[in-house]
């Protein structure tokens, strides 16, 4: 089953920085610093990158190459890998996520950065604000701290008995304390309990989970961090499936996994507005004269079969409202 849900975004920012005028007939090379790992999630994101570029003239090989640094989840190795993209000449320099965004800002001030996934851009000093980022840099704000009471609003609908409800989050992730704060503030509505689960590094993750039993969880909700996801998916859906846990994420590739639920952002589309981004700095267009722009298409994503082994009926009002059901 298949809907796209569009919501209208795209803040008008307007600011002076340096540009690199790049014509098709040139050739440009693109810096992708990414924090994860070459994977599945990561892929899906990165091929709708490349296929907006080829239409729009950018094909690889002919007029276009990439360099990929992968941090492979740890983030402090993200500073080495930037610096690495900047010596390697790149015209754009293409982030996911905060991280990555301030490892190259650190790196060039004068290299465009294009943030094609980006939580809080001004609370963690990526720009100076969102009506004047400043610098070099433009892109996408996924900072929609609001989602994460949509998200227990649908975990309401779906396992409406569910009072207590695990969070594994990242305390080093800066975004995740205004997700935590607008999470909680839901919860207190929806009459549920949240308990916060740090794991800031891979190994902290059969801990928190150690304590997400312990405490008696009805739920594991996963925020998105290169730490839990896509990192350890597989690890966090075959622990629920052994402890009969629902899950919820920002994350469809957790659902594609086996995990139960996911609303949120599409990657991929927000990857295909990062392109169009870059084409425009490569045509000779400003950084700080381009909107920061919001995502534009959100995802309600069920797997039908971890229900049915978790016992669960999802409603038809919910099935209903869709963009994907995995049977």
């Amino acid at each position: 089953m298949n809907r796209r849900v569009l919501l209208a975004g795209g803040l008008s920012l307007c600011a002076t920085s340096v540009v690199v005028a790049q014509s098709v007939g040139r050739g440009a090379r693109i810096g992708v610093l990414l924090p994860g790992s070459p994977e599945p999630e990561y892929e899906r994101r990165l091929e709708a990158f490349r296929a907006a570029l080829r239409e729009r003239g950018y094909t690889e090989g002919t007029n276009l190459a990439f360099e990929y640094r992968w941090a492979h989840a740890i983030a402090d190795r993200m500073p080495a890998l930037a610096t690495e993209l900047i010596s390697a000449k790149v015209d754009v320099l293409v982030i996911d996520g905060v991280a990555a965004g301030l490892a190259a800002k650190e790196a060039t001030a004068t290299i465009p950065i294009v943030m094609a996934v980006a939580g809080d851009p001004v609370r963690t000093g990526l720009i100076t604000s969102l009506a004047k980022p400043g610098g070099n840099i433009t892109g996408l704000t996924l900072m929609t701290p609001e989602l994460s009471a949509k998200r227990l609003e649908v975990l309401r609908e779906v396992v409406p008995k569910a009072s207590r409800v695990a969070v594994l989050l990242n305390p080093s992730n800066r975004t995740h304390p205004v997700y935590w704060q607008e999470a909680q503030a839901a919860a207190s509505r929806l009459r549920i309990t949240l308990q916060a689960m740090e794991v800031q590094r891979p190994a902290d993750l059969e801990t928190a989970l150690s304590a997400v039993s312990a405490w008696r969880a009805d739920v594991l909700f996963v925020f998105e961090d290169p730490v839990l996801l896509p990192a350890r998916q597989t690890e966090l859906v075959a622990y629920a499936k052994t402890h009969r846990l629902p899950t919820i994420s920002g994350l469809r590739s957790l659902v594609d996994a086996g995990g139960l639920v996911s609303f949120g952002a599409s990657f991929p589309a927000l990857y295909r507005q990062a392109a169009t981004l870059v084409v425009k700095i490569l045509q000779g267009a400003k950084p700080a004269d381009l909107p920061v722009e919001q995502p534009t298409k959100f995802e309600l994503v069920i797997n039908l079969k971890t229900a049915k082994a978790l016992g669960l009926t999802i409603p038809p009002a919910v099935l209903a409202r869709a963009d994907e059901v995995i049977e």
